[in-house]
């Protein structure tokens, strides 16, 4: 397990490079659900003391990402129904409003920019480059929510988008592979409709969109039991 940012990003304060070091590892899947955060182990890898892993701990459990227990101390959060419930209704309401407004907005620019994305993501499917289609899935995502220009509901979707890159890692070959297809179909159609100026259509792809993930992850995750793995 690799901890640190990069060196080009600069924090205010210890609790913040510790916090987004950790927080970073987790959403990249490097700190996997259960694992343990021994706070002398961060202490030696990110050279700082013991107080300020206890502050970002904190941080992050109050965020759902890390969990304390009597006796056993931090470990990194399990991935449940209800985080997947929660990620993906988060994502449709937020998705909602950003394609709504970018049917409305979007430029002939904007439109050929967005197509630039989806095609390359057509031929990582027929490339079975999985990694590579899921990178340009949250780069679409993002770029559709920078044409709805709300900078407050880019910020939370892009919050929503890391949480989402968090299962879409842990539950690769499981959820992400086998729906790749349906997925790209159902960008193709939102791509369509926002050309179109069409933000009925629009909302309805995109509730669909995300309805369709949350129960590819929710059926796989009941499939492995109720630890989830």
């Amino acid at each position: 397990m690799a901890l640190g940012s990069s060196p080009d990003v600069k924090f205010r304060t210890k609790q913040e490079y510790v916090y987004q070091s950790l927080r970073g590892a987790i959403m990249r899947g490097e700190l996997a659900p259960g694992q343990r955060l021994v706070i002398d182990d961060i202490a030696r890898r990110l050279e700082v003391s013991a107080i300020p892993i206890r502050e970002a701990l904190q941080s992050l459990q109050a965020e759902g990402l890390v969990v304390s227990a009597p006796h056993v101390g931090a470990t990194v959060a399990s991935i449940s129904q209800d985080e997947v419930h929660e990620v993906f209704s988060i994502m449709e309401g937020l998705e909602t409003v950003a394609v709504r407004e970018a049917a409305a907005r979007l430029t002939q620019e904007q439109g050929q920019s967005l197509q630039a994305i989806v095609v390359e993501m057509d031929a990582a499917v027929d490339g079975q480059e999985y990694e590579r289609w899921a990178e340009m899935n949250g780069k679409l995502h993002r770029s559709v929510g920078e044409v709805a220009a709300m900078p407050l509901l880019r910020e939370m979707t892009d919050r929503a988008l890391s949480r989402w890159e968090r299962l879409r890692r842990h539950y690769f070959q499981g959820v992400l592979v086998p729906r790749v297809e349906q997925a790209q179909r159902e960008h193709r159609e939102l791509l369509a409709a926002l050309v179109a100026r069409n933000p009925d259509e629009a909302e309805r792809v995109v509730r669909a969109h995300n309805r369709n993930a949350k129960a590819a992850y929710s059926d796989f995750l009941h499939s492995q039991g109720p630890s989830g793995h």
